[in-house]
């Protein structure tokens, strides 16, 4: 971490579809920690600058990171405009440490900043990304990713996230937790996987895989096996279980993990039954049961969940 007397500079660039929230909430998020910083230290330790992108002029001063916000726009994004790509990486290269949220890790992937590194995305773009940039270490469950001198942060709002962690690293842990107090927001310990919902995929032109899935959606909370999943296809059950895997790039008991969590996260959200009966409903013979496969599936237990998402019983 750098020495608390040194000013450290941070760029926001406000590049063309960037989010208006997530802009001028990173140049607010930053001016307030300054502000509590120099209050509490007496010593000013932060600027934070707005790169517009139509006039990206290289800095009087050397930047100690630059912020690509996430955008509103298309998903997943078009290529990087390439002036906006040589910006970058003239900044990288003269050692400012570049930050994306959401799509703009798709920016910093463009210019091959982020080959064989660890990153993350919003987790709905985890395939596209995948396909467009596979020489990225992609982990969408991952809200953050700090890879040292390139952070990576997940979905819209997880600018919040990457603003406390720079935060952290050029003021210290009291501005940064000075700083979330004062915006009256949670400095940490959230995961992507906490918000993310399962979408199986149903594109993939096998009619008889498909039926058995709709089938499954239909019959989550019944006693379903193998045998018959592949009746259901009119398969044998090696060549069932062989081509469910390829189609859908699951095992049919992973696959039934995902769709029974995914039921008992809506109950969870939506009513206040007890997690015996959230059980039942989804398929399990007991809350236990359901308690294991939710937390390494979820992140976090079935009350933990209901206490961080729910409230929304009618």
């Amino acid at each position: 971490m750098r020495a608390m007397a040194e000013t450290v500079t941070i760029g926001v660039l406000d590049y063309a579809g960037a989010q208006r929230a997530a802009v001028y909430g990173l140049v607010d998020l930053f001016t307030w920690a300054a502000r509590l910083h120099e209050r509490r230290t007496g010593a000013s330790g932060l600027e934070v600058s707005r790169f517009e992108q139509a006039a990206l002029d290289e800095p009087d001063t050397p930047l100690t990171a630059v912020v690509l916000p996430p955008s509103l726009g298309e998903s997943p994004p078009g290529p990087i405009d390439e002036a906006v790509g040589a910006w970058l990486l003239r900044r990288h290269e003269a050692g400012t440490m570049l930050c994306s949220v959401c799509v703009g890790a798709f920016l910093l992937a463009d210019i091959g900043l982020l080959d064989g590194r660890p990153a993350t995305t919003h987790w709905a773009l985890d395939e596209a990304f995948g396909q467009r940039y596979p020489e990225v270490e992609l982990d969408c469950d991952r809200l953050l990713v700090d890879d040292g001198d390139v952070i990576t942060a997940g979905g819209l709002f997880a600018w919040i996230d990457l603003g406390l962690c720079l935060v952290e690293r050029t003021l210290g842990p009291a501005t940064m937790l000075e700083t979330a107090r004062f915006f009256l927001v949670d400095p940490g310990g959230r995961e992507q996987r906490f918000y993310r919902t399962f979408t199986p995929t149903l594109t993939h032109g096998d009619a008889q895989i498909l039926k058995v899935q709709r089938w499954l959606q239909r019959n989550v909370g019944k006693p379903v096996n193998v045998a018959k999943m592949a009746k259901r296809a009119g398969l044998g059950e090696r060549t069932f279980m062989r081509r469910f895997q390829r189609a859908t790039g699951l095992r049919t008991r992973e696959y039934l993990q995902h769709l029974r969590v995914g039921k008992a996260r809506e109950r969870l959200e939506l009513s206040q039954d007890s997690l015996q009966e959230i059980a039942w409903a989804v398929g399990y013979e007991d809350a236990g049961a359901l308690r294991k496969v939710f937390a390494e599936l979820v992140g976090l237990t079935p009350a933990e969940y209901r206490r961080r998402l729910g409230g929304r019983a009618r």
